[in-house]
């Protein structure tokens, strides 16, 4: 199997993937992979920010991560209802991309959007492997799809150390200023959770993750299938 990225990640909205797994990117780039993220909305039903606003964000955070390719569906925000065109939307993308490990939000979330996603890039990485559906597309078989946290956090069953390149995802999520930067007096914009200290939430947990493993920072993933390890 050729692979083309080391990572395609699929996030919801623009900001769920930084949220979730930004150190981990930023690792990996650094490191030399080649990572995607796939947004599959842009967002428009945000209570703050424009479509153009959050395009502009999502590109800043990109470079700040070192990305080496992010995309967006223009599924419908609140629209993810997993129908069988949407679902087919995401393995096109799968296949364009080849990745070899696919990242999606963890399938519990106080946000039905992320619920969603999860749904639908599971069945996509599904289908992507069968030859005979949409066969005009060349099947990919993915290694493996880990869940990252955004919202709420479930049974962690790995962690990534981030410490070393933390400060990249406090700045990739600063690049999201329409979402988490408070509305200041005269603004057109209205406070929301994510503007009332997420960011320094977001830090908090991958702070108490890193100590229980001994390190500065940690970001979690879930998993379905067992992670293989080759001991000898």
């Amino acid at each position: 199997m050729t692979y083309h990225f080391d990572i395609a990640a699929f996030g919801a909205h623009p900001d769920d993937v930084e949220i979730g797994m930004g150190g981990t990117i930023a690792k990996q780039a650094l490191a030399g992979g080649k990572v995607a993220v796939c947004d599959l909305t842009a967002a428009e039903m945000s209570s703050n920010g424009t479509v153009e606003t959050r395009r502009r964000e999502a590109a800043e955070a990109s470079a700040v991560l070192g990305l080496s390719e992010r995309s967006c569906l223009g599924l419908p925000d609140r629209g993810l209802t997993g129908s069988a065109e949407q679902i087919a939307a995401v393995v096109r993308e799968i296949r364009r991309l080849r990745p070899r490990i696919v990242f999606a939000p963890y399938w519990h979330d106080r946000h039905p959007d992320h619920v969603a996603c999860s749904r639908l890039v599971e069945e996509a990485v599904f289908n992507a492997k069968l030859r005979n559906y949409m066969p005009e597309l060349p099947p990919v078989q993915v290694q493996q799809c880990y869940y990252y946290f955004i919202n709420d956090t479930g049974d962690v069953s790995l962690v990534v150390d981030v410490g070393g390149i933390y400060e990249k995802k406090i700045r990739s999520l600063q690049a999201y200023r329409s979402q988490f930067a408070p509305p200041a007096e005269g603004e057109d914009r209205v406070g929301t959770p994510l503007t009332d200290r997420y960011i320094q939430r977001v830090e908090a947990r991958d702070l108490l993750l890193g100590q229980a493993q001994g390190v500065a920072y940690a970001e979690g993933f879930a998993i379905k299938r067992p992670h293989p390890v080759a001991l000898f």
